[in-house]
């Protein structure tokens, strides 16, 4: 059996790693996409990473399948910037279509934007949302919804299974023949919430991406349903994927434990959308970083006028010149003055 320790981490090295007979994944900054499938077979990409990512994956799709190969389909997982931020590129680039959910297509044709983030939650993922955007796409005629029957376009192997909570159509993907379960971001193998996981990678299932998560109690359902497939192999969004039955089994205590956070915007009621689109957000948590943050600016420059002010009362600059605006020098009694 597969240990954790084999799979290894893709950040920073610009190149894919094995996760499962097949699969291989990539890091982009801080989300993972998959290339799902053998070198010698057809193969789909699943999600394709943030902005401007793109020929990063196009060097290593290149190394794994080599010169000119393209997938049968790109497959998102959803819409969110840091997965679907390439797929527009990556679709040109190959002429393929985009998969999604139903429920997903409304951001993805220009229809509508997601449910704002809620940076008020506290944690590391939290105060970088604020830099975010939650924006939707228009890839336009590329976008294409999933088939009904739960089948992936090109991969008869595997099928989708959706997982909504984090977004209305959120969908992961699970091989049966040998229980690899690729979860999006129905849940994570990292801390997102800890700065320092952030940087050390520390392998632990987690809740999905708090800010951006707009249904809790959905997301718990989601959780219990991947918990009850026991897939051998856990792999998600974001973090270093788990292989082993430690994966399986701390995947099943965390569905028995999932607790949303304590408090944000989303928690107390969940924002409602439909094949049109977001529906109804509950009413926005005020944010206290933005006056702190005013507060912070006024004194500081209060202080550095204060202090300006102070030193140039105190200068030397301040006395009575010692030359006259003619040239010539002043008397030292005029001086002294």
């Amino acid at each position: 059996m597969q240990r954790n320790a084999d799979i290894a981490s893709s950040r920073n090295h610009a190149s894919s790693e094995p996760v499962a007979p097949g699969v291989e994944y990539l890091t982009t900054v801080f989300v993972n996409l998959y290339l799902v499938g053998a070198p010698d077979g057809p193969w789909i990409l699943l999600d394709t990473g943030l902005p401007k990512t793109d020929a990063l994956t196009l060097r290593v799709v290149e190394k794994r399948y080599g010169t000119g190969a393209r997938p049968e389909a790109i497959i998102l997982t959803h819409g969110h910037f840091d997965h679907a931020g390439s797929a527009g590129a990556l679709a040109d680039e190959w002429n393929v279509p985009i998969y999604a959910h139903p429920l997903e297509l409304p951001y993805l044709t220009g229809r509508s934007d997601y449910p704002p983030q809620d940076p008020t939650m506290g944690g590391a993922i939290a105060f970088l949302s604020r830099f975010f955007p939650h924006t939707g796409y228009d890839f336009g005629t590329r976008v294409r919804p999933l088939p009904e029957d739960g089948s992936v376009p090109g991969m008869p192997d595997w099928r989708w299974i959706h997982t909504p909570g984090h977004t209305p159509g959120h969908v992961s993907l699970f091989r049966e023949a040998d229980r690899t379960l690729l979860a999006g971001d129905a849940f994570t193998t990292m801390d997102l919430d800890s700065w320092l996981a952030n940087v050390t990678e520390e392998r632990e299932i987690h809740q999905p991406p708090a800010p951006f998560t707009s249904d809790w109690d959905v997301a718990r359902r989601s959780v219990e349903r991947l918990a009850d497939l026991e897939p051998a192999t856990v792999a998600a969004g974001h973090g270093i994927p788990m292989a082993g039955p430690r994966g399986a089994a701390r995947l099943r205590r965390f569905a028995e434990h999932f607790n949303p956070p304590q408090r944000g915007r989303y928690v107390g009621q969940p924002a409602r959308a439909d094949e049109g689109g977001v529906t109804y957000l509950p009413p926005p948590v005020p944010d206290p970083l933005p006056r702190r943050a005013a507060v912070a600016a006024t004194a500081a420059a209060a202080t550095i006028i204060f202090l300006r002010g102070d030193r140039g009362a105190g200068s030397p600059r301040a006395a009575t010149a010692p030359y006259r605006p003619d040239g010539r020098r002043r008397s030292r009694s005029a001086h002294a003055r």
